[in-house]
């Protein structure tokens, strides 16, 4: 491209020198003489010329007619001639020199091109090899997730066998044990049961000789029972009326106890209430387990182990604490309901009102400490 550069200068170049030497053929005297001279607008528009350095070849490409003339070529002076002769050819040389110019301008966006069309084929030919590779690359990724998948699909497969095998392994020895188990437990079952018999027998026995002594016991002790209940009966056939006040909220105040005592007093028996239901269910869920721990076999009832008579203690023991905790809700029950009809307070056996302290300590009692003592009632 570079060398094309002085071809474009010089063509400009020469064309600006035939513009400018071109005036002289208007001073052609030939011209001025003959009327055909004077009719060739060729020469007068060659300022015009300047712009376009083609134009101005034409005009000399006319004058060869005139130039047939020997008579009026005699008269030009031989430098004029030579002038105009050298300036046509410049003017053609200049032509020709634009027409290389656009030639070589033309041939050179051609090469610009042919050189875009092979960079652009090459690029295409880049991407496309660069898509393939890509392409490869992804199936080799595929290809290689696949054979890993299958592989570890393979191992899964393999360690989920062996896991079964093993669990196989592990059912057959547990289920042996579990026979050897139940055979034990069955020996043990069969000495508990002849054990249990026994100790039911010497047990009945004992109970049976407690049992004498106890209704002998309590035969008399009913009888003094009867006779000091008596004596309190006829003292509390004479009970002092009780003054009762104001009710509110399901409570009946009396003269000796407020209402404000009451509410304080029925929260402490609800509190207590709470307290002893859950007691009792504990107690008995116990007792309950106790028992399902001996049907199961957990319990070993021969001479080394000794847990049949504990664990028969054991169940009494709750089973008492539970009727007990079971006995004081009931009371507790019977509290309440004395509260509502304004008779809280007051002792069942002679009427008197039991005092406060008393009553904050064990809220459900319905007798004075000195007829407890005294035997007459139970609290």
């Amino acid at each position: 491209m570079a060398a094309r550069k002085p071809i474009r200068k010089t063509a400009k170049k020469s064309a600006k020198k035939v513009a400018k030497k071109k005036p002289a053929a208007k001073k052609k005297p030939a011209a001025k003489k003959k009327p055909t001279a004077k009719k060739k607008p060729a020469a007068k528009k060659n300022p015009a010329a300047k712009k376009k350095p083609a134009a101005k070849k034409k005009p000399a490409a006319k004058k060869k007619p005139a130039a047939k003339k020997k008579p009026a070529a005699k008269k030009k002076p031989a430098a004029k001639r030579k002038a105009s002769v050298s300036a046509t050819k410049k003017a053609v040389a200049a032509k020709k020199a634009k027409e290389r110019a656009r030639a070589l301008k033309k041939k050179a966006a051609k090469q610009r091109e042919a050189v875009a069309r092979v960079r652009a084929a090459a690029k295409k030919r880049d991407e496309a090899e660069k898509k393939a590779r890509q392409r490869a690359a992804a199936a080799a990724k595929k290809a290689k997730v696949r054979e890993a998948a299958a592989a570890k699909k393979a191992r899964q497969r393999e360690a989920a066998a062996a896991k079964k095998a093993k669990e196989r392994d592990l059912a057959a020895k547990k289920k042996q044990q579990e026979l050897e188990a139940k055979r034990k437990a069955a020996e043990r079952e069969a000495a508990r049961v002849a054990k249990e018999a026994q100790r039911r027998a010497e047990a009945e026995r004992k109970a049976t000789e407690r049992e004498a002594a106890r209704v002998a016991k309590e035969a008399q002790r009913r009888a003094e029972a009867e006779r000091k209940v008596a004596e309190r009966r006829k003292k509390a056939l004479e009970k002092p009326p009780i003054v009762k006040g104001e009710s509110r909220d399901g409570i009946t105040s009396t003269r000796e106890f407020d209402l404000k005592f009451l509410f304080a007093q029925r929260d402490l028996l609800l509190e207590e209430r709470a307290k002893l239901v859950g007691q009792a269910t504990r107690l008995e869920d116990e007792a309950n387990q106790l028992i399902e721990d001996a049907e199961m076999g957990d319990i070993q009832f021969d001479d080394e182990g000794g847990e049949g008579d504990t664990m028969v203690v054991e169940r009494e023991r709750d089973l008492t604490l539970s009727a007990q905790a079971r006995q004081t809700v009931d009371e507790i029950d019977t509290a309440l309901a004395r509260l509502t009809i304004g008779e809280y307070g007051y002792s069942q056996h002679s009427g008197k009102p039991i005092p406060r302290e008393r009553l904050k300590a064990i809220p459900w009692t319905t007798e004075l400490v000195e007829e407890r003592v005294g035997g007459i009632g139970r609290r």
